[in-house]
């Protein structure tokens, strides 16, 4: 008699359950609503539509390495003079804190 009892009970809140996604409003489907979105009609307006970028680096992380051997390359010299007592590793220490804060830096732009 348990069992009946608990499938009743069961069913019952699976009716209210669909009784009340039938009396919730269906949202609006914003996949339609077409406020402030530019229309392609061609390949190269959705290039155009797509270019948000306009001279922004989208991807900084790609340019890296080779933004820090360049700067590398032009300032460790200097540091080397400026501190002929230093290692190799103190040197290249003080060149990454320097690097950290360089507008050379692709992620600090």
């Amino acid at each position: 008699k348990q069992w009946y009892q608990r499938r009743v009970a069961i069913t019952a809140g699976e009716n209210e359950e669909a009784q009340q996604e039938k009396e919730d409003p269906i949202p609006e489907n914003l996949n339609h609503v077409m406020t402030d979105v530019e229309v392609a009609q061609s390949v190269e307006q959705a290039i155009e539509a797509l270019d948000i970028a306009d001279g922004v680096d989208m991807h900084p992380e790609k340019r890296v390495k080779a933004a820090w051997n360049a700067f590398e390359q032009g300032r460790i010299s200097q540091l080397r003079a400026e501190n002929p007592s230093l290692r190799l590793s103190q040197v290249r220490q003080m060149l990454r804190k320097e690097w950290q804060k360089s507008p050379l830096n692709p992620m600090n732009q």
